[in-house]
């Protein structure tokens, strides 16, 4: 392991920081070009397009499909990890819907109400590890940057 100048520690740390803003302005773009997309279609079945609901949620599905390949292209591999285990950890909402689906009494009324129960579980179970997989990541990750002790 090298021993940085404070000179170059700063300049590295600058480098890192500047592509972390195009990687944050490269996401910003695709997702003001993603918004725009939902806007039009939103709007033509606002105005009785006669667009079917399945293919309006469908592209919006493969738009974000898109636009999460390139903004997780566009970080930098040093970036990389961090971001991603943080990305995981967000993952804390998808929770927060599938317990909802889960345990809401009005799923028994209507027909699928135990497929719903099923799928909402099965979500909470791959949430779940998604979180715990992130911060274990992160753990990881932090230790190999610590000092051994000797």
């Amino acid at each position: 392991m090298s021993n940085l100048s404070p000179e170059q520690a700063a300049d590295r740390a600058a480098a890192a920081a500047e592509a972390a803003q195009e990687a944050a302005d490269a996401a910003a773009s695709y997702a003001e070009m993603a918004a725009t997309a939902l806007s039009a279609g939103a709007e033509a079945v606002g105005h009785g397009a006669g667009i079917d609901p399945f293919i309006f949620r469908l592209s919006i599905f493969v738009l974000a499909i898109f636009v999460g390949y390139y903004v997780v292209w566009s970080v930098t591999p040093a970036l990389h990890t961090p971001l991603m285990s943080v990305t995981n950890a967000i993952s804390s909402v998808i929770v927060v819907g599938a317990l909802l689906a889960t345990g809401v009494s009005l799923a028994d009324a209507g027909e699928g109400g135990g497929l719903a129960k099923l799928f909402g579980f099965l979500a909470l179970v791959m949430a779940s590890v998604n979180i715990f997989g992130g911060f274990l990541v992160t753990q990881r990750m932090l230790a190999m940057y610590k000092k051994k002790e000797r």
